[in-house]
C-alpha cells in the first residue's frame, strides 16, 4: 500500500487537500479505505452520521469496483478535500469496458448515501466510481 498527499493547493473555494492511496484489488485491503476515509472526513469536521454514509459508500463503491478488477492489480484511491466538500475518485483496472448497473440495489445504496455519484470509464481498460459529499447537506426526504 502506498499513500501519496498533495502539497495544499489554494482554490477558489480556499484549500484543497490531495490524498492518494493505492492497494491490492483484493476485499481484504477494503478496511484500510474505510478508515482512511473516515479520517479523512473527520479532518474536515464530517458529523458522525456523515463520516459513517462515507465509510459505507466508499466500502460499497469497492465492491462494485472490484468484481471487474483484474487479479493481481491495485486499487486507487483519490481524496479530494475542498472547503466543505469531499470527492472520493475509486479506480481499477479491468478487461472491457461495463459500466455499473445504475438500477441495482448497490447503486441505490451508493446514491442514498453520497450527494452525487457517478461510473467513469475513460479508456477501455479502467472504471472508476466517484462520490461527493458536502458537509452538513441535507438529505432528501
Amino acid at each position: 500500500m502506498t499513500e501519496h498527499t498533495e502539497t495544499p493547493a489554494v482554490d477558489m473555494g480556499g484549500i484543497r487537500d490531495v490524498v492518494s492511496v493505492r492497494l491490492p484489488a483484493a476485499s481484504a485491503y477494503l478496511s484500510v479505505l474505510r478508515t482512511a476515509t473516515a479520517g479523512l472526513a473527520a479532518r474536515l469536521d464530517f458529523t458522525l452520521d456523515e463520516i459513517e454514509d462515507l465509510r459505507i459508500a466508499v466500502d460499497e463503491a469497492c465492491a462494485m469496483l472490484l468484481t471487474q478488477a483484474v487479479p493481481g492489480t491495485d486499487l486507487t484511491a483519490e481524496f479530494e478535500l475542498t472547503g466543505q466538500l469531499m470527492q472520493i475518485r475509486v479506480e481499477v483496472s479491468t478487461v472491457g469496458n461495463s459500466t455499473p448497473k445504475r438500477d441495482d440495489f448497490a447503486w441505490m445504496v451508493l446514491t442514498a448515501l453520497a450527494d452525487d455519484v457517478d461510473a467513469v470509464t475513460d479508456s477501455p481498460d479502467r472504471m472508476a466510481i466517484v462520490l461527493r459529499k458536502r458537509r452538513g447537506a441535507a438529505r432528501p426526504a
